[in-house]
């Protein structure tokens, strides 16, 4: 693809309605396929990971129709999925990937899941080793004594057990709850790190026996899923982070995002933000039926002079996939901003501390990592302005949809090589962008 060309354009004014939220569609789509019943999804966000686990499901016998944004799912129970015809291909969706391993974990046919270029560089040990002590055969591609995609899985037969991740991890605790769904016994997991619950708040929504104790979730695999019938999944909000923020940093500028997730274990962005004095105004709506298993309102952010924070560890798994862009936030602020213990940024779709670090320094940030034992903090000395430079995507959506925020911010212009990679998250970014912007 030709590189993009970027002009400062400093005003973002407007209201903008989002695609459906990408962590609740993969799992609404799962319980939809295991449910008893056919589930209408409406406000489903329709870009390259979503579609991945929609075809994998197809796939494993499942009938799904799509008109637009809406799916319709005929359910297939627990135990109804055939064995496909060929592998499965979960493109570069670490949600599919894993979350599915958790499916085919409880299935009674061998099955072969493959990757793309980006995804097949994961680890996927993580999710691995817990299904395999609830009873999985599972084997994957060994390098360097790491576990990669291709991944065969030989499913049936699981007990529950009780597991503490090494790892805060929402995906392998999901995968661990849809394992357990059929599992033999109930299944219990124990976090340090709460991480976000969409899957627990689900399965509740669908009728499983769940019940969750401050960072305990305990899974009793007797009931069937019944779907609620209709679900809507509320904007993106880790999409909404790209719109906050050039708001929060443009002079002039107030955007108003509508109908957003606002699940406590996203809202991390908004916490962070708010702490760097960003002018933010969030209400919450009453939830319908469809809307009952997930919070949702408007975030309005208007323009402010932002000052520098401390993002702790603690903070990482709520904005996690948010951090490319708080980045760029630290760089326009004030002030030494420090994020602890962001390590995990480095087994995302690429290494994003290294694709950040070097574009941002590209554009005159005081921007380094330092490392206390295993633990990497990055430190952004903010200087208030960023420059125009050739900044790279490395094919990675979170890093292109970041930087072009930062190109919109900074003094002169700015070309980024490729940003095709935004369709794996949000095809419609540019387009959305424009429509906000003046001038």
């Amino acid at each position: 693809m030709k590189p993009f060309l970027i002009k400062n354009k400093s005003i973002l004014c407007g209201k903008v309605n989002l695609p459906g939220d990408k962590s609740i569609a993969h799992r609404a789509l799962i319980l939809s396929a295991l449910s008893c019943g056919k589930t209408i999804l409406k406000n489903f966000p329709v870009h390259e990971d979503s579609l991945a686990t929609l075809n994998a499901l197809s796939a494993l016998g499942v009938a799904i129709l799509r008109k637009g944004n809406q799916i319709l799912v005929s359910g297939k129970g627990r135990g109804g999925l055939r064995k496909p015809g060929k592998p499965i291909f979960a493109g570069n969706s670490g949600t599919t990937l894993r979350l599915l391993l958790g499916v085919l974990a409880a299935g009674d046919f061998k099955c072969k899941i493959t990757a793309g270029k980006y995804l097949s560089l994961r680890p996927m040990a993580r999710v691995n080793v817990p299904l395999r002590l609830m009873g999985a055969d599972i084997r994957a591609k060994i390098k360097a004594n790491q576990e990669y995609a291709p991944i065969v899985i030989n499913g049936g037969h699981l007990k529950g057990i009780v597991y503490r991740p090494p790892v805060a991890s929402a995906q392998v605790k999901s995968a661990m709850l849809l394992a357990g769904l059929s599992a033999k016994g109930r299944t219990r997991i124990i976090e340090g790190l709460s991480t976000r619950d969409h899957t627990e708040r689900m399965l509740k929504f669908f009728g499983a026996n769940i019940s969750v104790n401050n960072k305990s979730i305990t899974l009793n695999p007797d009931k069937d899923l019944i779907t609620p019938g209709e679900i809507y999944i509320p904007g993106d909000i880790s999409s909404a982070a790209f719109f906050m923020v050039l708001a929060a940093i443009a002079p002039g500028s107030k955007v108003s995002i509508e109908r957003v997730s606002l699940n406590p274990g996203r809202i991390g962005i908004i916490k962070v933000l708010k702490r760097m004095k960003a002018k933010i105004k969030v209400t919450t709506f009453k939830r319908n039926i469809s809307q009952g298993f997930e919070p949702l309102g408007n975030i309005v952010v208007s323009s402010s002079k932002l000052k520098s924070t401390m993002i702790a560890a603690s903070e990482i798994p709520s904005l996690i996939d948010e951090l490319p862009i708080l980045m760029v936030v630290a760089c326009l602020a004030q002030g030494k901003t420090i994020i602890k213990d962001a390590g995990e940024l480095r087994v995302k779709e690429t290494d994003r501390i290294n694709s950040m670090v070097k574009n941002l320094k590209g554009m005159g940030a005081d921007i380094s990592v330092s490392k206390t034992g295993s633990q990497e903090n990055i430190i952004i000395k903010g200087k208030g302005r960023l420059f125009g430079a050739n900044l790279k995507s490395f094919g990675d959506h979170r890093t292109a949809m970041s930087m072009i925020v930062a190109a919109l911010a900074a003094e002169g212009k700015s070309r980024i090589d490729d940003v095709s990679c935004i369709n794996k998250s949000f095809p419609g970014f540019l387009a959305t962008l424009q429509a906000l912007l003046k001038g």
